[in-house]
């Protein structure tokens, strides 16, 4: 099967990003999901490198970048009509933020689309605060405000890279049925 839509979905940790892409994905025909973290953290257990995804970013970036490596290849790998792409622009290290789209992994994933999940400041804090299913770096609205900026850098960076167009979604409170729909239009838009 030929090449179809890949969108790749974007966002800071607790933006929503997962729980959008899910409800959208499930609602269009010849879609298929690949969670870019779950590609890394399959590579890194086989090595042995960490015991649960969280640990990951504590890793030598050189140590993430053979992992990105491995999962952008696997993922490009996958064919549909649609494919979505749910991962992270950058990571928090202890060497510092690390691009979750470099040039290697645009041109593995190709992406036709490039979508960026956001939400206010204060629903990111308390979303990070209150997931209890991962163990989250805890920031003030301050950062997360400095983190939002620096997605929309990233996510620049990458449409100049790749020639994908950009899309802003916001994902407001209770709001992630009305942004997966804003996905879904797109969807059928590119398709059109």
């Amino acid at each position: 099967m030929p090449m179809g839509l890949r969108l790749v979905v974007v966002g800071i940790a607790g933006v929503g990003k997962s729980t959008v892409v899910q409800k959208c994905v499930s609602s269009i025909e010849g879609a298929t999901l690949a969670v870019f973290g779950t590609a890394m953290f399959d590579a890194a257990k086989e090595l042995r490198w960490v015991k649960h995804r969280d640990e990951m970013r504590k890793l030598t970036v050189e140590k993430q970048k053979r992992l990105q490596k491995v999962a952008a290849q696997k993922i490009s790998r996958g064919r549909g009509r649609v494919v979505i792409v749910d991962t992270h622009l950058f990571i928090r290290t202890p060497e510092g933020f690390w691009p979750g789209l470099p040039f290697v992994v645009i041109q593995s994933l190709k992406p036709t689309h490039l979508v960026l999940i956001e939400a206010e400041p204060e629903e990111i804090v308390s979303r990070r605060e209150n997931d209890k299913t991962r163990y989250r770096d805890m920031v003030t609205k301050e950062e997360v405000s400095a983190e939002l900026t620096l997605a929309r850098t990233f996510l620049s960076a990458a449409s100049l890279v790749s020639g994908a167009p950009i899309s802003f979604i916001r994902n407001y409170e209770g709001k992630a049925d009305e942004a997966a729909e804003q996905i879904r239009q797109l969807v059928r838009s590119a398709t059109a």
